[in-house]
């Protein structure tokens, strides 16, 4: 993915709307803060992203979670950070059907906690959390991701 999608929250909306992972499951970026602090995926339940049971498919939840805390850190941080994913898990609390919806962010302290745990050139593994949630607001799922953010050697 380019760098280039990073100059303004409204380019990385419309791009990432027409990346296949996501326009071929029904995924789209609803909303991304001005700042970058946050970012709203939404998908809606259709034929191709429904599993044999009716509800969502289990990779389609998982995949409209995979990339956001990681992308978001980046433009967050600059280019003087090593980000990327390292490991992730998704507890299925209940049947998810419907338009689903998840919502990631960093605080300013979460932010500043990087920014010190990394100072000295070690990497720090951040963990989130995200709920995936239904229309009644529900949650159906916890997307529990783990990070790798180091700064970048001179």
């Amino acid at each position: 993915m380019s760098s280039a999608i990073f100059r303004s929250p409204l380019l990385f909306k419309a791009v990432m709307s027409v990346w296949p992972p996501y326009w071929g499951t029904g995924i789209a970026i609803d909303e991304v803060d001005p700042h970058w602090r946050s970012a709203t995926v939404r998908m809606r339940q259709r034929f191709y992203n429904a599993n044999a049971f009716g509800t969502h498919f289990g990779g389609s939840l998982y995949a409209m979670c995979d990339p956001h805390y990681a992308l978001l850190l980046i433009p967050l941080l600059g280019s003087g950070y090593v980000i990327w994913d390292k490991a992730a898990s998704i507890e299925f609390l209940k049947p998810a059907r419907g338009t689903v919806t998840a919502v990631f962010d960093w605080s300013e302290a979460q932010l500043e906690e990087i920014r010190q745990r990394t100072a000295d050139g070690e990497k720090f593994e951040p963990r989130r959390t995200v709920e995936i949630r239904d229309g009644a607001g529900e949650a159906v799922a916890l997307v529990h991701k783990t990070l790798y953010v180091r700064r970048r050697k001179a």
